[in-house]
């Protein structure tokens, strides 16, 4: 949902992009700043400052979106800065929760659940696209509302609440990206079946 407003926003993110191009022209520069601020919110998670590490967790999703908004602005798009961004988001995510694992917020198990069906949430992006089915905004939890829901409870120092959130909200997008990618290789198998199918003389 949030990936849609995104798009926009898209005149405000090109303006900054070019803005933030002239001080760093490098995405990949702007991709490890974000990464930066992942490994201080793991820090302050770890350290039992949730409202810290929820400040951190902004700034990281912030940088997040700035080295797309360079990569576009300065033409420097490309499959293997994709990657690389997508890689990194990952790390991102396992340091947060990792972080929140070792602050001992809530029970291991539900952090552990958080962290499983937040990474089967882009499993099920990547191989739906690798198949030919577009996951873009597909589910109410992908990888933006997580992080939401993790900031504002981290503010309210509630942390345990944003973890069993993002365990809802992460599986039901799994069995929603599921649904939709069996249904539309269902019927791409089936059009396919009648095409093969000799007509009747």
């Amino acid at each position: 949902m949030l990936d849609r407003l995104r798009g926009s926003l898209s005149k405000v993110l090109g303006s900054m992009g070019l803005t933030a191009s002239k001080v760093l022209p490098s995405p990949t520069a702007w991709t490890l700043i974000g990464l930066l601020f992942s490994v201080l919110a793991f820090i302050y998670y770890s350290g039992g400052q949730p409202f810290a590490a929820g400040l951190m967790v902004i700034l990281s999703g912030f940088f997040d979106v700035l080295d797309g908004a360079v990569a576009r602005a300065t033409g420097k798009t490309s499959p293997r800065g994709a990657f690389l961004d997508s890689t990194l988001d990952r790390v991102s995510e396992l340091l947060i929760y990792l972080g929140i694992l070792l602050g001992s917020y809530t029970s291991p198990l539900f952090v552990l659940l958080a962290l499983a069906f937040s990474l089967l949430v882009s499993y099920t992006r990547a191989k739906g696209d690798a198949l030919g089915v577009n996951l873009a905004g597909i589910g109410i939890g992908e990888r933006s509302e997580r992080l939401v829901v993790l900031i504002v409870t981290s503010l309210l120092s509630i942390v345990v609440v944003g973890v069993l959130i993002v365990v809802v909200i992460a599986f039901l997008t799994i069995i929603h990206r599921t649904i939709k990618v069996s249904s539309a290789l269902g019927r791409a198998q089936k059009a396919a079946a009648m095409a093969q199918t000799p007509a009747s003389p």
